[in-house]
């Protein structure tokens, strides 16, 4: 069993090394509306304005040095979307 605590520890680490939202491989986000830990949960809001782009194919959370997480998607934007990422570190038992 992990504990709590340590599990917290390590969302806390994972946020601090949350540093941009890259967009289709190209466009870069690195002001984030909230970037908080919770817990054992990080959560990144983050908007995607309208202006600079219509859809969205890929999603990815970088670090200075790693990639976070990377997946893909289809979201078509008309708007100015506000988005949430969120990462809950959690101990998996087989």
């Amino acid at each position: 069993m992990i504990y709590q605590e340590a599990l917290n520890d390590l969302a806390n680490h994972l946020n601090s090394r949350i540093t941009k939202v890259v967009l289709n491989g190209v466009y870069e986000i690195t002001q984030f509306e909230k970037k908080a830990v919770t817990d054992s949960t990080v959560a990144l809001n983050f908007i995607i304005p309208a202006s600079d782009i219509s859809l969205v194919t890929l999603i990815e959370v970088m670090g200075p040095t790693i990639k976070v997480s990377s997946k893909a998607v289809n979201v078509p934007i008309t708007s100015d979307n506000l988005m949430l990422e969120t990462f809950e570190i959690e101990e998996v038992t087989s």
